[in-house]
């Protein structure tokens, strides 16, 4: 992960930085406000062996990580510290990637449109089969999820080169991301090649929920198409049949492709075995209408109330939790003294992680508001009894 670690020093000046706006402490570390290209995030502060290490902050972070890169160059400049390492320098080979098909969560919430059949693949990796579907099928279009971010930018690039213009991509949960299409709109979910995950089951993508969300966004006759080389996640997501014996669905053994990854040609030179199950929706569904808000009460907030009051244990309900991780005092560019929460809440396998900012009567989420899903919106309304 990008960081830099600094010789001991103080705080910067936030009063004369155009990058940094306010900074947030806690007992274990500091957070420093950043804004740059019109994105906000965290940088983390923490001592080490005498130094002061600065890193990103894991719940705001977002692509390009070549940003954060650069606000940790100027971090270091501003500090006027002496660097004892650094890994942030941003090197791309010899093609920038495309960065307009790189989609933050908020563009499928709030503006995303489309006229064309819409195509998902999820965990995409390398991108051979994702970039391969994009060209041989021009009339439609092809969504990427995956989580890993060297991949996101190897594929961005390989857009670039190959010239290819209907793909959009994105690093998010799948198993979040179909909440947000619309019923009816999707031709085909590939899921090729999931991590296992034997010793966290719940962290797999396939899952009863999963499938009824697919189901939900396909349109009649299209299908949901696992490709998996784990006989465990073979023998799992068959297992879930049983709850859509309704549905027309299809298992192969071994079945070619017309496109075949590195990773794939390994597992068949070995003669291991491939399995594929594909799921056929059968109806036609109704959208989902979430009609409550993220708004927080328009009051003064009273912070050493809050900071006494506040919950140490995770609060759990019957299908989502609250938890307040940690405090942070701030300060800010106007010298005003207010306080951020960091607090992680929503379904059970999952949650998310976002800061609340406090200062008198201004409360907000850093970097807006939480995705509206039912389960985020329940969670809200227990963190607002909670901070009165």
């Amino acid at each position: 992960m990008p960081h830099i670690l600094l010789s001991k020093h103080q705080d910067i000046d936030i009063y004369q930085s155009e990058c940094f706006d306010f900074i947030a402490k806690s007992i274990y570390d500091e957070k420093i406000h950043t804004n740059l290209d019109g994105k906000e995030f965290f940088l983390t502060k923490v001592e080490k062996k005498g130094n002061h290490l600065i890193k990103l902050d894991n719940a705001t972070r977002l692509t390009p990580v070549s940003l954060m890169k650069d606000a940790l160059n100027i971090y270091a400049k501003e500090s006027r510290a002496e660097v004892l390492f650094s890994n942030t320098y941003s090197m791309y080979n010899k093609v920038k990637p495309q960065e307009e098909y790189l989609k933050e969560i908020e563009y499928f919430v709030n503006d995303f449109k489309t006229d064309k059949e819409i195509w998902v693949e999820v965990g995409f990796g390398s991108g051979t089969h994702l970039l391969y579907q994009a060209k041989q099928n021009p009339d439609k279009l092809i969504i990427g999820l995956e989580i890993h971010f060297a991949s996101i930018e190897q594929v961005l690039k390989q857009i670039k080169i190959q010239n290819i213009t209907n793909i959009l991509i994105i690093n998010y949960d799948a198993r979040l991301f179909l909440e947000f299409l619309q019923s009816n709109s999707v031709g085909r979910i590939f899921v090729h090649f999931p991590v296992p995950w034997d010793k966290k089951p719940h962290r797999r993508v396939m899952s009863k929920e999963f499938i009824e969300e697919s189901m939900r966004v396909l349109k009649v006759g299209g299908s949901l198409e696992l490709r998996t080389d784990s006989p465990n996640y073979f023998e799992y997501s068959s297992s879930l049949l049983k709850y859509f014996s309704t549905y027309k669905y299809d298992i192969y053994t071994n079945k070619d492709l017309e496109v075949t990854s590195k990773y794939e040609a390994r597992w068949k030179r070995q003669e291991k075995t491939i399995w594929d199950i594909l799921i056929y929706s059968k109806d036609e569904s109704k959208e989902v209408e979430l009609l409550q808000t993220f708004e927080f009460d328009k009051k003064t907030y009273d912070i050493d109330s809050i900071k006494t009051n506040i919950p140490s244990k995770a609060i759990v309900k019957n299908d989502y939790l609250v938890h307040f991780e940690a405090l942070y005092d701030t300060y800010d560019k106007n010298e005003k003294k207010g306080l951020l929460l960091k607090v992680t809440f929503g379904s059970f396998n999952r949650p998310v992680t976002k800061y609340i900012y406090i200062v008198n009567n201004f409360i907000r989420y850093i970097q807006g508001e939480p995705i509206k899903t039912r389960t985020n919106l329940e969670a809200h309304q227990t963190i607002l009894e909670n901070i009165k």
